[in-house]
Order: structure tokens, then C-alpha cells, then sequence
């Protein structure tokens, strides 16, 4: 019997690595659409180089995919982010922003809906971002996460006549690489960080992953709709 199929995007490093080995381990197979790989490929995994800032690219990824294999796990995980003071917001920023943040998880999720339909069943886990609440310096980043979280409610009321559970988690300040470059462990701005953070440190990209891995679990089709944050309690009274 072969393994479900679960779709990643931005599975190459950061969140969306963790996320890859952790489905890996729970049983899928991973089709992991990125714009570069890892320099290591998993066992089990797919990877598709695919520019998902490009609505033609990412539809005519999606459609060679369906064509050979059902696909009804995915995880909308790829995502970019542009800092700047809302003076020096571009619209190229707006639009490269909306064009991964918000058009390629729709464009994945519709191509998918109709092996859900078909098969009266599906998981969409969506990756926001606790600065959708508000974030000096992501005027459009914000907006984008922010509405993310619209369209999982919606797709969550639309798709769950076809048995379809959509969720959405919102990470703090993960220690991805990327996370780690801009913010040094011994770094006064890191201290600071941590010290905002109730739990007083910031959190693991594994522990994302362990948040996706719920949602996917065959035993949570009676959660949809949701927003998860998971920021070491940063959300529940601190936004700045």
C-alpha cells in the first residue's frame, strides 16, 4: 500500500525542513515545492523546483502533479517577507508578497479540491505569522498573514462539506537559520527578545512542525478553521 502523499512548500530549510522530516517520519511521502533544495534529500521525499512568486509557474507545477498522484495533504508553508516602515513600502514589495504569501497557497489549495471532493477527505495546514496581529515594519507582511487567516476560515467553511479540515498555525520567533544570521544567541537583541517571550525563549522550528503534525493527524477531523499560535505566549498580550 503506498503512503499518502502530503505537499510542502518551501520545504527546503528553515520551518518547512522541519516540517518535511517530521511528515517523513509520520508516514507520508513529501512532495516538497521550493525554488532550491536541500543538500539533502530524505527518503521519501520529492523535491520540484518551482518559483511559486509566479502564478503561471506554481499552477503549471501543481497541474503535472495532480496528473500523477492524488494529493490531498498539503501544507502552505513558503513565505517572504519585505521590512520596511510603511513610508518606504514599495508596490513591487506588495506584490511579491502577495504572490507568495497569498496566491500560491490559494492556487495549491484549488488544484487540489477536487481529489478532496473526490475522496471525502483532506488536510490544508496553513503557516502564518503571529506578526498578523501587527509588527513595526510589516505593513504588507502583516496584511498578508492577516489575511491568511481569512482565507483558512473561508476555505475551512467551504471545504468541510467534502469532509476537508483547514488550519492555520502562526509562529513567534523561531530559531531558523535565517532567524539565527539576524539575531546572534549572545546578541543584546536576542536578550531582548527572549525577555518579551512569557516563556522566555525562542522557539524550534520542530516545534512547528509537531503543531503541523496535529492538524494532519487523521484523529483531528473535527478541528477546522483554527488559528494556532504557537510563540511561547507572546500573542496573549503582547503585539509589538
Amino acid at each position: 500500500m503506498s503512503k499518502p502523499l502530503a505537499l510542502v512548500t518551501g520545504g527546503s530549510r528553515g520551518i518547512g525542513r522541519a516540517i518535511v522530516e517530521r511528515l517523513l517520519n509520520d508516514g507520508y511521502d513529501v512532495l516538497n515545492f521550493s525554488r532550491t533544495p536541500n543538500p539533502q534529500t530524505l527518503s521519501g521525499e520529492t523535491f520540484e523546483s518551482v518559483d511559486l512568486m509566479s502564478p503561471q509557474a506554481t499552477k503549471e507545477a501543481i497541474t503535472h502533479w495532480t496528473a500523477k498522484r492524488e494529493i490531498v495533504h498539503l501544507v502552505n508553508n513558503a513565505g517572504m517577507i519585505h521590512v520596511a516602515a510603511l513610508e518606504d513600502v514599495t508596490p513591487e514589495q506588495v506584490q511579491d508578497m502577495v504572490n507568495l504569501n497569498l496566491m500560491a497557497p490559494m492556487l495549491l489549495t484549488q488544484a487540489l479540491v477536487p481529489a478532496m471532493r473526490a475522496q471525502g477527505s483532506g488536510r490544508v495546514v496553513n503557516i502564518g505569522s503571529r506578526a498578523g496581529l501587527g509588527k513595526i515594519g510589516r505593513t504588507v507582511y502583516s496584511a498578508t498573514k492577516a489575511g491568511f487567516i481569512g482565507m483558512t476560515r473561508t476555505w475551512a467553511l467551504e471545504l468541510a462539506k467534502y469532509g476537508v479540515t483547514v488550519n492555520l498555525i502562526a509562529p513567534g520567533a523561531i530559531a531558523t537559520e535565517l532567524f539565527l544570521a539576524a539575531n546572534p544567541e549572545d546578541s543584546e537583541q536576542t536578550r531582548q527578545l527572549k525577555a518579551a517571550v512569557p516563556l522566555a525563549r525562542i522557539g524550534r522550528p520542530d516545534e512547528i512542525a509537531h503543531a503541523v503534525a496535529m492538524f494532519m493527524d487523521p484523529k483531528a477531523g473535527y478541528t477546522t478553521g483554527q488559528v494556532l499560535y504557537v510563540c511561547g505566549g507572546l500573542s496573549v498580550g503582547l503585539t509589538g
